[in-house]
């Protein structure tokens, strides 16, 4: 597999996941004055199955607990990874846990 290079693209409000030097896969969010929401993944259809997501995911996490923000996981794909890698559920408040059922 090719490496993953993971950038934040401030102007369009996404993190993007490049293999080969193309766009693999992109978390769009909404940065907010303490959170960052992540409102839509998606991995492109021909680099699914290669751990493009789950690297985005984790990445993005990791930059939200760097920056001292709190995440708001919209994004169902966001949200399904917090339930499963619980070292991130953290960066969820209590509120907002209840509501994505994490």
């Amino acid at each position: 597999m090719s490496e993953i290079n993971l950038t934040n693209n401030e102007a369009q409000h996404r993190y993007e996941a490049a293999t080969e030097g193309r766009l693999a896969g992109f978390a769009e969010y909404n940065l907010l004055t303490d959170a960052i929401m992540f409102t839509h993944t998606e991995v492109l259809p021909d680099n699914e199955g290669k751990g493009i997501g789950s690297a985005l995911a984790r990445h993005v996490l990791d930059d939200a607990r760097a920056r001292g923000l709190h995440v708001i996981p919209v994004c169902q794909f966001i949200a399904g990874y917090i339930r499963k890698h619980r070292e991130y559920a953290d960066l969820v408040r209590p509120d907002i846990q209840r509501a994505f059922k994490i």
